[in-house]
């Protein structure tokens, strides 16, 4: 079958349904996170952070940081064992529109004090008079249309003191092909090898995130490609 990646898809997931619950969607989230950090996307997504925490002068201070579509919270607790082992006073913040996934996050993250969750639409939140020093999207971008990246970007940006981090999928035919492979070899359940693949279709090319950089205004930003099929797109706004 051949695969047409010319342009982002528009078909739905299933994990975007947020009243989906159940061991199928708990097995899903652990996998999803574990394949990720095996690939280095936490780690790329933690060098992001360190990039735009060399614009603060690095103190006792309180950092807050909110991870939106946080998933099972592995995100964060890579963040906090890191500010931990830096002695960074950290304040980490998740957010989902699912409550079963906010649930289940939160349970995993018992043991970490300074991580903290909230169920809750997005859209609402960037309307919300708040400032983070950091805001990051890891694997979450790719589930919005085109006009809702825009304005999820801007609010973001009116949102974080220091800056944005991206960490989202390359859409290609090499990464759907190889990920049907990694189905397999992961035991990956059905609903993840079909929104997977979907997410891969939904995923960009380096002209969409360039695009977006152009409509938004962003004046500096840093956007790379990276193993395993990544994007980091890094914008400061401070």
């Amino acid at each position: 079958m051949s695969i047409d990646t010319s342009r982002r898809s528009d078909a739905a997931e299933i994990m975007d349904d947020f009243n989906l619950e159940g061991e199928v969607l708990r097995d899903a989230l652990d996998k999803i996170a574990g394949i990720n950090r095996l690939l280095g996307g936490n780690k790329l997504t933690l060098q992001g952070v360190k990039q735009l925490l060399k614009l603060k002068a690095l103190n006792k201070d309180e950092i807050t940081i909110l991870d939106v579509g946080c998933g099972n919270g592995d995100m964060l607790r890579a963040l906090a064992d890191f500010a931990e082992k830096k002695q960074l006073n950290f304040k980490l913040i998740g957010i989902d529109a699912n409550q079963f996934t906010i649930a289940h996050a939160q349970q995993l993250s018992l043991n970490y004090p300074n991580i903290s969750y909230c169920c809750a639409d997005i859209f609402e939140e960037i309307k919300q008079d708040r400032v983070y020093d950091v805001i990051l999207c890891t694997l979450t971008l790719h589930h919005f249309k085109d006009e809702e990246i825009i304005t999820l970007m801007n609010g973001f940006k009116a949102q974080s003191a220091l800056g944005i981090v991206v960490n989202d999928l390359h859409r290609s035919k090499m990464a759907y092909y190889l990920f049907t492979g990694l189905c397999f070899v992961f035991g990956l359940n059905q609903m993840s090898k079909d929104d997977g693949l979907v997410s891969i279709l939904r995923g960009f090319k380096k002209r969409d995130l360039q695009s977006y950089s152009r409509q938004l205004n962003f004046s500096t930003y840093i956007l790379k490609w990276k193993w395993a099929f990544r994007y980091q797109w890094i914008i400061p706004t401070i």
